[in-house]
């Protein structure tokens, strides 16, 4: 009985535990997404394969070795006539009933210029998808910071919401004993009531909200969905450090994901106009054999005479006429290369029309905070004024509602300024590339 109220007691201790949130920073969400998210690992498992395809590559450089064997039963041998100096021909049957071969033969490329080359074409690809995998942790860590910030955008206007639910709910009550004792009019009442009401739905869909974008915050991190999680930053957190992080943010397009992938399929595109030169030159392989053959008649599996026989030479190659195939094989690729420039043009103006935005929607923003914030005190000293002056009747209602909606409206404002700066700060930190998290 001990024992089963000891396990009991444990069970609940552990559900308990199980049952709290995990309480995450933002540099705590990116670092499990980068450890747990599947398309980080499938990128990490893509650059394994590719590295094992370079390796098969370079095999070919390796001599060829294959071992053969071969049996074949003469049904018929093969007839010589001969002149047998008489006028007549004699026929003779060449040959044995059973023929038997095995043995290894080998192949080394001495001289191969397409084979040498298109390491390098292996080579490029790696590279390619090193930075196709530093791509999609760039977008990840965008992704998870812009829900991230929208959780922190929800989570304040919840609070927002709550505070002026709570005061006018506080009204509410006030007026409701007052009606009571006949200081106050049924329309107070219903009008305060109104009040509470109006904002109930607000509070409802801000917790959709929030229940969304923690859902979506966990499936961008490989997390379990059941697991309860809650960012232990407010937007707040970030209004002090932001003024320092974008004066020393670099303008430089260097690392710009989009356009290095770029340069190497250009670079791609170079290698592989080499390596189609490289099919008019000639090739020269090292060859060998070392084989045993045996003949016998009769049975196949008696009278074993084997003979061993080997030799090793030399085999040129060199292509001289393919129909011009080469040729505009290679005027293709030629092509494909001179169309990279223009792209890389067109993709780096929209690189910087896109960085000009994001730089822009931050200065805005920086000032727009600096204002909200201001709204907000002033709001705050109005809000506690036509209190005091509510308190004494020297107030109507009305206006109390009103300075209580312009100080939600202020505090929404100034709490929507941080979160528009925040994204705008991510995505140019995505246009740029310098995110530490992806190297």
């Amino acid at each position: 009985m001990r024992n089963a109220l000891t396990l009991l007691c444990l069970t609940l201790l552990f559900a308990t535990a199980t049952a709290q949130p995990m309480r995450l920073t933002l540099d705590e969400c990116i670092r499990i997404a980068m450890s747990d998210n599947p398309t980080i690992k499938v990128d990490s498992m893509e650059i394994k394969r590719v590295n094992y395809a370079l390796k098969e590559v370079k095999g070919q450089l390796f001599p060829q070795i294959n071992a053969t064997g071969t049996y074949t039963r003469n049904l018929a041998l093969q007839t010589m006539y001969m002149d047998a100096g008489d006028g007549t021909t004699r026929a003779i049957k060449m040959g044995t009933d059973n023929n038997y071969s095995a043995g290894f033969n080998a192949t080394l490329p001495i001289v191969a210029t397409a084979l040498w080359r298109s390491i390098k074409l292996s080579e490029n690809q790696i590279l390619q998808n090193i930075e196709k995998a530093r791509a999609n942790k760039l977008s990840l860590v965008n992704q998870i910071k812009n829900a991230y910030y929208t959780l922190l955008l929800a989570q304040d206007s919840k609070r927002v919401l709550e505070a002026s639910h709570a005061t006018a709910k506080r009204h509410a009550e006030i007026y409701q004993k007052q009606y009571q004792i006949g200081t106050a009019s049924e329309y107070d009442v219903l009008r305060a009531n109104v009040a509470v009401t109006n904002l109930e739905p607000s509070i409802l869909q801000t917790e959709n909200t929030i229940n969304l974008l923690e859902l979506q915050l966990k499936v961008l991190m490989g997390m379990d969905v059941n697991q309860e999680i809650d960012p232990r930053e407010t937007l707040d957190d970030y209004k002090a450090s932001m003024y320092g992080r974008v004066m020393a943010t670099d303008t430089s397009l260097v690392n710009n994901t989009s356009l290095k992938q770029l340069d190497l399929q250009t670079d791609l595109l170079r290698k592989t106009v080499d390596v189609r030169r490289a099919a008019w030159h000639p090739t020269l392989s090292l060859t060998g054999n070392l084989m045993w053959h045996s003949m016998s008649n009769g049975g196949p599996f008696k009278k074993f005479n084997w003979n061993r026989s080997s030799n090793i030479g030399l085999t040129v190659a060199w292509p001289v006429f393919t129909g011009f195939q080469r040729t505009n094989r290679i005027k293709q690729a030629e092509i494909q290369a001179a169309e990279m420039k223009w792209q890389r043009e067109n993709l780096e103006r929209s690189l910087h029309m896109q960085m000009q935005t994001h730089i822009n929607t931050i200065n805005k923003s920086i000032k727009q905070i600096e204002t909200n914030e201001a709204g907000v005190r002033q709001a705050e000293k109005a809000n506690e004024i036509m209190q005091k002056s509510f308190q004494i009747g020297a107030a109507s209602f009305i206006q109390l509602l009103d300075t209580d909606d312009a100080l939600m409206t202020a505090r929404l404002a100034y709490y929507e300024a941080i979160y528009d700066y925040l994204v705008a700060e991510s995505e140019l930190e995505l246009v740029l590339g310098n995110n530490p998290h992806a190297n």
